[in-house]
């Protein structure tokens, strides 16, 4: 896309206009959730598992390791854990996670994390990728799987070719070994994203090594899969193809004449970024045709690669605003072109939104600024390309003590006000395993002083008498490992109420 920057702005209201066919999208069957274990590979335009059943890449972008915070935004405000058990209960089965080559300086030191009330206590004291190495570990507990996006050669700023003076090809490549390195036979990592949107003067399928980028492709593509040849390669476009150009990192024209060729076959999959107004006008936008005439244009850029067979085609970014009429009419478009072509989407295109973040400047997230309250617009629109979540998997975190046998089951909790504005607040409770074996499920019971009320609740169930309310654990999330924790969140009105004593049973 053409923004120079991904600015940490504060996120615009998302539009009211509610998009069509968001009521009526069905959550996936939970039949189909046993696909996706193990590392990946392609066949065709499918992405198939290690026991050959097809899987669908329906997810989100969470932002932050490649800006100068070193580390995914919004742990300013909530745990990472907590924020990753809301994306599996809203249906995203992946993260794509950008990062700079920055975080592999020995001086690098992630900033802007909030370890009050115990948030994020896991966190303290690590460097960025041993703070990655948390959130993947989390994730794959959780059943969702990660993509490792280069985003930046540093965290300044988007580069046109994938190195720089400060940062050369060798450096690039180094650090993308380091991370096949990293998570060898951690297969919640299913791949990586060699570099986001090589625009102009990058070329594809020129012959010059210093800007094919469809040579550069290869080159760090197959030094990747000479440490761990289990991973997929996601390949983006470029801006311009023979004279014809489009978003960056959005024109896989080139693939048709000259395809990108691995050393391991089935592990390329070709990305493509798409935006709206929010971002930047395109010619397409004015047509008198639109929006009918975007199918035919993806089908140009990229939507030919999986209508040929040719390979699969994963939307790496796309997002909006929602602010103009033209940007809703554009989503509901895009989405009816990337919905399902067989049963939960085992057979179509893939996707990772852009993004989770409230703070990208010109598209604001899932989350809206406060962190906690879901975009209920802008996520509606996806509901009916989502798809089931994968088998939890990805090894225990480094630092859970496990369960010992034989001990006490216990827990605490502790309740906090993330947001109140009179009329209504967020909160946000964190479950301890506070015994000594592991838990399989808790319930937390508290009493307001006033007339609150849950008005909605995620990673938990809850019933309300009066003002007593009990909430259980979800079913992803009530086994606690001894010292281990789990979160939910919620929403009531009115505000005002405080932070009541609160009670934790665990069997």
């Amino acid at each position: 896309m053409f923004r120079s920057l991904r600015r940490a702005l504060c996120a615009v209201a998302a539009a009211l206009l509610l998009p069509l066919g968001a009521q009526t999208a069905q959550p996936a069957q939970a039949a189909e959730a046993a696909a996706g274990a193990g590392y990946w590979h392609t066949s065709g335009r499918q992405i198939l598992d290690e026991a050959g059943q097809p899987v669908r890449i329906a997810g989100i972008n969470w932002f932050g390791f490649e800006t100068g915070n070193y580390v995914l935004h919004g742990l300013w405000s909530r745990d990472y854990k907590s924020m990753i058990d809301q994306m599996k209960t809203l249906g995203y089965n992946t993260i794509r996670i950008p990062f700079s080559d920055d975080i592999f300086k020995s001086g690098t030191v992630p900033n802007s994390i909030d370890f009050s009330s115990g948030k994020n206590a896991d966190l303290q004291g690590l460097n960025s990728l041993q703070i990655l190495d948390k959130i993947v570990s989390y994730a794959g507990q959780d059943g969702l799987k990660v993509i490792l996006d280069r985003h930046r050669p540093d965290s300044g700023g988007q580069s046109a070719l994938w190195y720089t003076s400060a940062v050369p090809e060798s450096t690039w490549i180094a650090n993308l070994k380091n991370l096949a390195t990293r998570y060898l036979g951690q297969d919640t990592v299913v791949g990586i994203d060699l570099h986001n949107e090589p625009h102009d003067p990058a070329c594809w399928g020129c012959g010059d090594t210093t800007r094919d980028w469809r040579l550069a492709a290869q080159r760090a593509g197959n030094a990747v899969l000479a440490v761990n040849p289990e991973l997929l390669i996601f390949v983006e476009g470029v801006q311009t193809y023979n004279g014809v150009s489009g978003w960056w990192g959005g024109n896989l024209m080139g693939v048709a004449d000259h395809p990108v060729q691995l050393n391991v076959a089935n592990r390329v999959v070709y990305s493509a970024h798409d935006y709206a107004t929010s971002v930047a006008q395109q010619s397409w936008f004015s047509d008198p045709a639109f929006p009918a005439n975007m199918p035919g244009i993806w089908d140009k850029y990229w939507g030919y690669i999986f209508k040929q067979n040719i390979a699969p085609v994963w939307v790496g970014e796309f997002g909006t605003t929602l602010q103009s009429t033209v940007d809703q009419r554009w989503l509901a478009a895009l989405v009816d072109y990337l919905r399902p072509t067989a049963t939960y989407g085992s057979d179509s295109f893939h996707w990772t939104f852009w993004s989770w973040n409230p703070n990208s400047g010109d598209t604001g997230g899932i989350l809206k600024d406060d962190w906690q309250t879901v975009d209920t617009v802008k996520d509606g629109y996806l509901a009916s390309v989502k798809a089931p979540g994968f088998p939890a998997g990805g090894g225990s975190d480094p630092g859970d003590p496990g369960d010992p046998g034989g001990g006490t089951a216990a827990c605490t909790a502790a309740y906090t006000v993330s947001s109140d504005w009179g009329g209504g607040f967020n909160a946000e409770v964190k479950v301890t395993n506070t015994g000594t074996t592991a838990i399989s499920s808790w319930k937390v019971t508290w009493t307001w002083s006033g007339s609150q009320r849950v008005t909605s609740m995620w990673n938990a169930s809850y019933t309300q008498t009066g003002s007593t309310v009990t909430a259980s654990n979800a079913a992803h999330n009530g086994s606690v490992a001894a010292g281990g924790a789990a979160s939910f969140g919620f929403g009531g009105a009115p505000g005002g109420g405080g932070v009541p004593s609160v009670s934790c049973t665990a069997a």
